[in-house]
């Protein structure tokens, strides 16, 4: 296993004892454990975005929108933000992923054929742009203003100007891409192609790819980084657990398989594991496990100690958590207390059914201008 480099770009890098509906959201306290305070700026406001269909195109698990839900006020329901995105025949299509840019004040959501920029202040579509080949999980620059947009499995990346739409590049990866981070520093962007064992990174500022990391042992599925993005750690097809890999040597450096767990057969995406998120203070990995229903909790330096297992819902695909670090928010729709471990409410629409979505970041607003904003990966904070 090696670093392959393509020009001289140096690497700098629970039994539930209450249960009340409130303002259509049902929620669940453990008494003595009471939802996690969190330290706020005076004056801001922390919500959840959410956007539906975000499990395939199932309008059973909350609907055709973008849901938004109140952190601050115990993640109650507030509104549903109308959003294009339609198949051919006119049905809501998959959501496929979910962005925001601080500078444009805008949220971008992508569907099987394209891409929509959504105002946060007025709410409003700006535009909506279908793009051949597809689109897929995107990622966009610290910077608020360059998106890369996976084309929907298919070989390549678009490179797209987040305030048009219009492509600036494209770059040829492999066969299949799918997942995409862009480095906190804002120089490096991470590629994962599903038909390679190999994690394909791309230089931010040339748009060209200049190495890549593995290779790791099956194809490359749902991944994070840490801050300082010396770190990946990846799931791989048919692996109940996860692998490590280090960004400055490129080389696999662990395989952590899930003690005490079968692996089994999964309704959706064909792996056990998809879905991993790092906590933002880098200390715990939280890795979806789809036949068990379960999110399994491990230590995030090694020997990586698988610490509790958490029973969920349904089926979990993603996994992600608030800027404050409070809360894990797996796509079946569970509010977890990361501290505790308890599940302390459901995330619930306005006719008080179920939401769930592999799609949801958090959006922080003073007054009603966005600034500052999460990551629909679970992505760790230290830099």
């Amino acid at each position: 296993m090696k670093l392959i480099i393509y020009n001289c770009l140096h690497f700098l890098a629970i039994p539930l004892l209450s249960v009340m509906l409130s303002h259509g959201a049902l929620q669940a306290q453990v008494p003595g454990n009471k939802p996690a305070k969190t330290n706020k700026v005076m004056g801001e406001k922390h919500y959840l975005y959410v956007a539906t269909p975000g499990i395939r195109d199932y309008l059973g698990y909350g609907g055709h929108g973008l849901l938004v839900f109140d952190i601050d006020n115990n993640h109650r329901f507030v509104k549903r933000i109308k959003t294009q995105g339609l198949h051919p025949n006119g049905n809501p299509s998959n959501v496929k992923g979910i962005a925001v840019s601080i500078p444009l004040n805008s949220i971008y959501i992508t569907t099987l054929e394209g891409l929509q920029r959504i105002d946060l202040t007025t709410e409003k579509i700006v535009w909506e742009k279908k793009f051949d080949g597809g689109c897929d999980r995107m990622a966009i620059s610290p910077n608020g203003l360059t998106m890369y947009l996976p084309s929907l499995e298919n070989t390549f990346w678009n490179v797209v100007d987040c305030n048009t739409g219009d492509i600036i590049k494209k770059i040829t990866v492999h066969k299949r891409a799918h997942n995409t981070i862009y480095g906190p520093a804002g120089n490096l962007v991470y590629l994962d192609d599903i038909a390679s064992p190999w994690l394909h990174i791309a230089d931010a500022h040339k748009h060209e790819l200049v190495a890549k990391v593995g290779p790791f042992d099956n194809n490359i599925r749902p991944f994070t980084i840490n801050g300082k993005e010396s770190l990946v750690y990846v799931t791989v097809d048919s692996l109940l657990g996860f692998e490590v890999g280090d960004l400055r040597t490129g080389k696999k450096i662990a395989h952590i398989p899930v003690q005490g767990w079968e692996r089994g057969p999964v309704r959706r995406h064909g792996n056990p594991s998809h879905g991993i998120g790092l906590t933002p203070d880098e200390k715990e990995l939280w890795l979806c496990d789809g036949h068990n229903m379960r999110l399994h909790v491990f230590g995030a330096e090694a020997p990586y100690q698988q610490l509790t297992t958490i029973p969920l819902q349904d089926m979990p695909g993603w996994i992600t958590f608030s800027e404050d670090g409070k809360y894990a928010y797996p796509s079946s729709g569970e509010v977890i207390d990361i501290k505790t471990r308890n599940i302390l409410t459901y995330l619930k629409d306005e006719f008080h059914n179920n939401v769930a979505s592999e799609k949801m970041v958090e959006i922080q607003f003073r007054g009603n201008k966005a600034v500052h904003a999460g990551d629909q990966f679970g992505i760790g904070a230290k830099r």
